[in-house]
């Protein structure tokens, strides 16, 4: 459970899915000697700044990543083992039917200019979250046919039922503003979390200050600093050189170097990561299964995993820690001679392919792919691009043959039964088996309905997921409380702290 909501009735904590994972709950081990330091400011390396801090309606993991938990907070929220847990709301319950959602509002509570929050605000938030189709994740609320307050109580009506409503509810579309408010979120933020937004240099650095009102278990640390350092090679020198304490998004393959001087330990825990090889469907040749399959077996995952030194073999959507994740390696297995022989009975021997890729991304996937799938006659190009440029091409207009994206979002296998998404997949059997699992009460009928799903995608040969990433981290010896389980995801600061 989460120091901060101390108030709420504990939950059972999933446990750790990757056995490399070092520590436990989710947090560096061992702890470093000595009592955090209250007035500490602790730097932390990001890898993607956002644009602007606009929650509700800017898309984008590097939002989530800081905003959620730290600034904004929502009636749930999710430990990073993905158990969800209340927040702004002391307690809920769910009608046996699945149509009916309350929840207690917690009383004390005040927003970072010093309004207090009410059961109405709660009301407004999500009304407006799902009446106004250009907030992000809008279209989630969208079975939710009423919203009403009585007294601290809030109560959710639906039309019918939505398994994935709680956990719509932790994210963009949960969370929680001052009614009428006129806060520009572009540039500034008004919340109820344990941090307030300090400053934004651009291209530089996003600082949280500890808010000193917050109605839970105040922060560990004074000040959080996220230094946002796209070169991995330059983040590592920043903490050899003092300026760093903990580094996100690291090469696994530099621990030696950073731990060298024996003031950072390199720690890994589990994610959702998944590094996801898009292939466009809609364009010859890779509208042919046949060059898709090839393409698959002609990946070594295992070298993939030695190469980045972390992380786990992912041959399907859907990650251990999401429901529905079932081992799918037996669907493609690594094979180059079948491979060959499948681009011979496509007749598309000596292919040449593109591979777009966001710029930010280290060399080591290219450099594999570009190696593996030369052993059976394809020609790989890497376009490395920027990423506004990926966002446009490839997300957005999808012009592209083959796209590598690190997707870090949590149980997002909907992407599979949206014909509209840049993966251009589009199979109505995944589609109703989603459905299903949408309106299903039962969690293990939900779990069972998106395996079945994730395994036809798979056996479509719709993508190849080249690995499930690990978190890996090098932290800091005086640092404590670094949340180590999908930090791509959410990065909880409110126990991080330095002694």
């Amino acid at each position: 459970m989460h120091r901060r909501l101390t108030l709420a009735s504990a939950g059972v904590v999933a446990a750790l899915l990757l056995t490399a994972c070092t520590g436990g709950a989710g947090e560096a081990e061992p702890e470093p000697a000595g009592s955090p330091d209250p007035d500490a400011s602790v730097s932390v390396r990001l890898v993607l700044e956002p644009g602007n801090l606009n929650v509700r309606e800017t898309s984008g993991a590097a939002l989530d990543q800081i905003l959620i938990d730290n600034i904004y907070q929502g009636l749930v929220t999710r430990t990073p083992e993905q158990e969800i847990e209340p927040a702004l709301a002391d307690d809920y319950t769910v009608s046996t039917d699945g149509l009916t959602y309350s929840f207690t509002v917690r009383e004390g509570v005040t927003f970072h200019n010093g309004q207090e929050l009410t059961p109405q605000d709660v009301v407004w938030s999500l009304q407006t979250a799902k009446d106004t189709p250009a907030y992000v994740d809008s279209d989630r609320l969208a079975k939710v046919s009423s919203i009403t307050a009585e007294g601290q109580v809030v109560t959710l009506t639906l039309t019918e039922p939505d398994s994935q409503l709680l956990w719509t509810l932790t994210g963009r579309a949960g969370l929680i503003f001052k009614e009428g408010d006129d806060t520009d979120l572009a540039t500034a933020a008004n919340g109820t979390g344990p941090f307030t937004l300090a400053s934004w240099r651009q291209g530089d650095s996003i600082v949280f200050a500890r808010n000193d009102a917050y109605w839970g278990e105040p922060a560990t640390s004074a000040e959080i600093v996220f230094s946002y350092i796209p070169d991995t090679s330059a983040a590592v020198n920043a903490a050899l050189a003092g300026e760093v304490d903990v580094l996100t998004g690291f090469d696994a393959t530099l621990a030696e170097r950073v731990e060298a001087n024996g003031d950072f330990e390199v720690v890994t825990g589990p994610s959702t990561d998944k590094g996801t090889l898009a292939m466009n469907s809609l364009t010859a040749p890779l509208d042919d299964i046949r060059v898709r399959e090839a393409i698959r077996r002609a990946i070594d995952h295992d070298a993939i995993i030695e190469a980045l030194g972390a992380g786990e073999t992912l041959y399907g959507p859907i990650p251990p820690l999401d429901p529905g994740y079932e081992d799918l390696s037996d669907v493609v297995p690594y094979d180059p001679e079948a491979a060959r022989e499948l681009l011979a009975e496509a007749d598309a021997e000596d292919l040449d392919l593109t591979l777009t890729i966001p710029s930010f991304y280290p060399t080591t996937i290219p450099q594999v792919l570009v190696s593996q799938l030369a052993e059976v006659g394809i020609t790989l190009e890497v376009d490395s691009v920027e990423f506004p440029v990926w966002l446009q091409d490839v997300y957005t207009n999808r012009d592209y043959e083959l796209s590598f994206v690190l997707h870090t979002e949590s149980r997002d296998f909907e992407n599979w039964a949206n014909p509209d998404y840049y993966f251009t997949y589009d199979e109505p059997r995944v589609q109703e088996l989603y459905a299903q699992s949408l309106v299903a009460t039962d969690e293990d009928e939900v779990a069972e309905l998106l395996s079945e799903a994730a395994r036809i995608v798979s056996e479509d040969m719709a993508a190849d997921w080249l690995y499930n990433g690990a978190s890996v981290l090098a932290v800091a010896n005086n640092v404590s409380g670094m949340p180590t389980t999908n930090v791509n995801s959410r990065l909880d600061a409110a126990e991080l702290g330095k002694s």
